[in-house]
């Protein structure tokens, strides 16, 4: 086993700040190097006197050779765009990394800067090579042994996470039409990050239920992307993400038309089961037990849950995961797991602070 030190940049923020927070109970991978630019020269337990960690480090500037020579593994919690900057130079002194921005999630280069636009236009890479050998972090659905030999893990965002759980083991029995299907999610203001953003103040979000990114939300052509995969040929569906008026959690609701109206969602229950037996983040709830946020909050675990309207022919499947943990870091851990040659869930909570 090898890569057991592990350096988190981008620390202070949500994403940092949670990876660290699972990192602290972690059993073998140990905290060696916080990276930031704007907390950078200040005292972890200055700048975040509530998350105490073993040792007191200084957060440094995230410098590929001091990085490189504190640290076997990386996760970089990023602004999407600033990833591929420093993401060349760690592989090149032999750190493996996992990016929680979606710098790599796109085999393709071009498909990266044509959804991400501005970002592409800010930071200028070449780096295609680096996107086709990314692996995909999804971890339920991608080959452990690909996540374990990678360099460079891209892990999925929170809202193609919940949806492709739900979506992916029925495209993969041609059991849906692949026309038509339609999501609609919803999710916390954690979700937004934690610099400062108008429509995430209290008096904006609270009391509120609102849609945005109706036609074109980024993550939409990342669903389609694995969704397509799985598929054989190109999916197009229809992505539309609420915010809610709550911190963390996220929901979504896929819905599409079933190939044999025959089948029930007794029948469908069986077959999720079947996709996740040996996936210990992944839970299939009885028919008719649907999922709460509330569920799963502060934990690692996907809850699924399947309906069949018999009058429509439609499959209604929901999917609630904490957008920080099994939406973010948690999968970022469990990626990382892999690549130290441990068993994806060790050290990740599973079950809830509830309520």
């Amino acid at each position: 086993m090898s890569g057991k030190r592990v350096a988190v940049i981008g620390a202070s923020g949500y994403g940092g700040l949670q990876t660290l927070r699972l990192l602290l109970g972690h059993p073998e991978l140990e905290i060696t190097f916080l990276g930031g630019e704007r907390s950078s020269g200040k005292r972890w337990s200055e700048l975040v006197p509530f998350l105490p960690l073993p040792t007191d480090l200084v957060v440094s500037s995230p410098d590929p050779e001091a990085i490189a020579a504190a640290a076997d593994l990386a996760v970089l919690s990023l602004p999407n765009g600033l990833a591929s900057q420093l993401v060349p130079p760690l592989l090149q002194r032999g750190v493996r990394v996992v990016d929680l921005s979606a710098d790599y999630r796109y085999s393709s280069l071009a498909q990266w800067q044509e959804v991400y636009g501005a970002e592409a236009r800010q930071y200028p890479r070449s780096d295609s090579a680096l996107c086709e050998e990314a692996v995909y972090g999804l971890v339920e659905w991608e080959s452990p042994e690909r996540i374990a030999a990678a360099r460079l893990v891209a892990a999925p965002g929170c809202f193609p996470t919940a949806s492709l759980l739900a979506l992916l083991p029925f495209l993969k029995q041609g059991l849906i039409e692949t026309r038509g299907i339609v999501i609609d999610a919803k999710t916390g203001t954690s979700g937004g990050g934690r610099a400062a953003k108008e429509n995430l103040l209290l008096a904006e979000a609270a009391e509120a239920v609102a849609p945005y990114g109706v036609v074109g939300h980024r993550h939409t052509s990342e669903i389609e992307q694995l969704a397509g995969q799985v598929a054989g040929h190109g999916v197009q569906l229809q992505f539309t993400p609420h915010l809610m008026p709550m911190v963390r959690g996220l929901l979504a609701t896929v819905y599409a038309r079933l190939r044999d109206p025959g089948l029930t969602a007794e029948d469908c229950t069986v077959l999720l089961g079947a996709a996740y037996r040996h996936s210990a983040c992944v839970a299939v709830l009885p028919v008719g037990t649907y999922p709460s946020t509330k569920w799963v909050r502060q934990t690692n675990r996907a809850l699924l849950s399947v309906q069949v309207d018999k009058r429509t022919g439609q499959l209604i499947v929901m999917s609630a995961i904490d957008n920080l943990v099994k939406g973010q870091a948690g999968q970022g851990v469990q990626c990382l797991n892999l690549m130290a040659g441990l068993e994806a869930s060790t050290g990740l909570p599973l079950a809830p602070f509830y309520p």
